[in-house]
């Protein structure tokens, strides 16, 4: 018999917050990734694994809490795998989103004495997001308080909210969530009664069955209208489909912000929100403006998650290009179009390049819908070996602006990028990390002349970074 390991204990200070939320400590020359720390807590903190550079852990108790620790607003806050920074003062959220760009570029990039401004905040703190994708499960996530009590457990079979922090099997059944917009905590109560009382049963991740998968929320800010997306299995039971019309019908006559419900059927294995539609009320889309060009956005289609960001996040990332009317522009994984179209109306002629289909013909769309003429589309692999060939069919651009995954550009797009050298680059980055790794192999022909974090994901760690550069002559 196996001999059960024993608990190991340790007082550690939180000194810093590192890259992606993790909080740092040290003690006699050793390195801990303390969960949940803010700088400044003295922790009793359980260890958990040891690895080459660090020991993980998590705290067992606060001994002494930071002078910037505050009270998370959430009551999910410990579990949720949504938030992880409302323990933190939006501020002081602020300061290290701006620190950990300024430490990407000096440490990774090897960049110094580079004008790192202020991070940009954004306007709302909370209830901000445009898009959220709640999960239906069939193992609902059950509280300390709950098990202890050693009741008969309520629906424990059904929930409807976001991931447990770090599980993929366990859903939080949540009533109310601070980050998306506020009428949407009232259409989960009342998708969720409904469901709860017509016995409508939850998706099973591990025996793939049971009805009720996702539902996501879409809001245009600039209509003021939600777009309400069921993702479900296919329906095999008469109660089902008369949930989806019921239910559908409940939530038009009470909201009439909702412009659109959709019912998306997904049988196959994978747990993203996706699936073939069906239009139960409204229209297929809902639009939305930035910088007076308004787009459209389909069920799925990708659309930057904070709308109060929008038009300062791109107007600057226009001001940096510097663009003239007689220039030639490539936008590089250019989504729907959302740079590429409000770009189009200050250059000679943009090329928008992206590997979703779905996405470029959203961008054709808009353009049309716009009547902007001097934009073009293309549908391209941008990490294929032969981009130089792909990419050498269109004329050659003046300024170059990017706005790559978070796994940067491949290195074939960046060996061509050296090999035409167009005169200005914009390098917008969600991973401040990929995005200095990047800077620094463009650094033997241009010039970083000053970058600009802004903070589209209040409350959580992640920061958009923008970057300009310069040929160096």
């Amino acid at each position: 018999m196996s001999k059960k390991r024993k608990n190991i204990f340790k007082d550690l200070k939180v000194e810093s917050i590192g890259f992606e939320g993790i909080s740092i400590a040290r003690d006699e020359g050793m390195v801990y990734f303390v969960k949940g720390g803010v700088p400044g807590d003295l922790v009793k903190a359980k260890l958990l694994k040891k690895r080459k550079k660090y020991t993980e852990a998590i705290i067992e108790e606060i001994i002494e809490a930071s002078e910037d620790r505050i009270e998370p607003k959430c009551s999910y806050f410990d579990y949720c795998g949504g938030c992880s920074w409302q323990n933190i003062s939006y501020q002081d959220q602020l300061s290290w989103k701006k620190r950990h760009v300024e430490d990407a570029i000096s440490r990774i990039a090897g960049i110094k004495d580079i004008p790192v401004h202020d991070t940009f905040p954004s306007s709302r703190e909370f209830h901000y997001r445009n898009k959220m994708d709640f999960t239906f499960g069939a193992s609902r996530w059950l509280f300390p308080e709950e098990i202890e009590r050693q009741d008969d457990i309520a629906n424990k079979d059904f929930a409807l909210g976001l991931h447990v922090r770090g599980r993929f099997d366990k859903i939080l059944d949540i009533d109310f969530c601070h980050i998306q917009p506020e009428i949407g905590n009232k259409i989960l109560d009342v998708v969720r009664k409904k469901a709860l009382e017509m016995d409508i049963s939850a998706y099973h991740v591990f025996h793939k069955e049971g009805f009720l998968r996702n539902l996501v929320l879409r809001k245009s800010l600039h209509e003021n209208s939600i777009m309400l997306i069921f993702v479900t299995k296919k329906v095999n039971e008469d109660k089902e489909s008369k949930y989806i019309a019921e239910v559908s019908q409940i939530l038009n006559d009470e909201f009439p912000e909702i412009k659109s419900i959709i019912h998306a059927v997904n049988d196959e294995i994978s747990p993203v929100a996706i699936g073939k539609i069906d239009l139960l009320y409204g229209e297929e889309f809902i639009t939305e403006k930035i910088l007076d060009v308004e787009f459209k956005i389909s069920p799925f289609s990708f659309f930057q998650t904070n709308s109060y960001q929008l038009n300062p996040f791109i107007s600057k990332i226009i001001e940096y290009a510097e663009l003239k009317n007689d220039e030639i522009v490539w936008d590089l994984y250019c989504g729907t179009g959302s740079i590429t179209l409000p770009a189009a109306k200050k250059c000679k002629q943009i090329y928008g390049i992206e590997l979703v289909e779905s996405s470029i013909e959203d961008a054709k769309n808009n353009a049309l819908r716009n009547e902007i003429t001097n934009a073009e589309f293309t549908a391209s692999d941008l990490h294929h070996k032969d981009i130089p060939e792909l990419l050498g069919q269109l004329p050659k651009p003046d300024v170059l602006i990017i706005d790559p995954p978070r796994a940067g550009m491949h290195k074939n797009l960046l060996s061509h990028i050296l090999e035409i050298k167009p005169e200005r680059i914009v390098y917008v980055s969600c991973n401040p990390a990929t995005q200095a790794r990047d800077l620094a192999l463009l650094d033997e022909h241009y010039r970083l002349i000053e970058v600009q974090p802004f903070d589209m994901f209040p409350q959580t760690y992640h920061i958009e970074s923008i970057a300009k550069l310069e040929l160096r002559k």
